[in-house]
């Protein structure tokens, strides 16, 4: 028998404690199987992670953003790297969360540590390819990540 998957504060606990030992500063924790058609998840992030912006050009690859706990900030870019829209995203707050979809250049910052957001898109799960990832933004792992971690993060003081 499957067992149900609960977002309580153990698996809250567990994942920040996961996140903040992470060179990436982020874990995931699937309640799904990587072959299921729907991808539900939950992330635990720190503010050290960086997301870089990026798209999801399938057309069955919308997804769905709620923060359960903490703070992100999500940007909204157009294909030249300029903000066309942004929000926080708080547990408890005006925003909790964004839809986006499929082909929308986005980008997360987090602005609280400790964070929670459950996700939730189109499965089986496909790396980020061609075309998708921001040409005007650097790459995770590439130079001047931090500058542009930081020109993100000031969107939102």
């Amino acid at each position: 028998m499957t067992r149900p998957g609960f977002l309580d504060q153990v698996l809250f606990a567990e994942l920040a404690e996961k996140a903040a030992a992470s060179p990436r500063g982020r874990q995931h924790h699937n309640f799904h199987q990587m072959d299921e058609p729907c991808h539900r998840m939950a992330v635990g992030l720190q503010p050290s992670t960086y997301i870089a912006p990026h798209r999801h050009l399938s057309a069955d690859k919308a997804e769905t953003l709620l923060v359960l706990k903490g703070r992100l900030g999500v940007l909204i870019f157009d294909e030249a790297g300029t903000v066309v829209d942004k929000r926080i995203l708080q547990a408890g707050g005006d925003c909790l969360g964004v839809d986006l979809p499929a082909g929308v250049y986005h980008g997360l910052v987090v602005l609280e540590a400790d964070s929670m957001m459950f996700e939730c898109k189109a499965g089986p799960y496909r790396p980020v390819g061609d075309g998708e990832l921001a040409l005007w933004a650097p790459r995770e792992g590439e130079a001047g990540v931090a500058q542009y971690q930081a020109w993100m993060r000031a969107q939102f003081d």
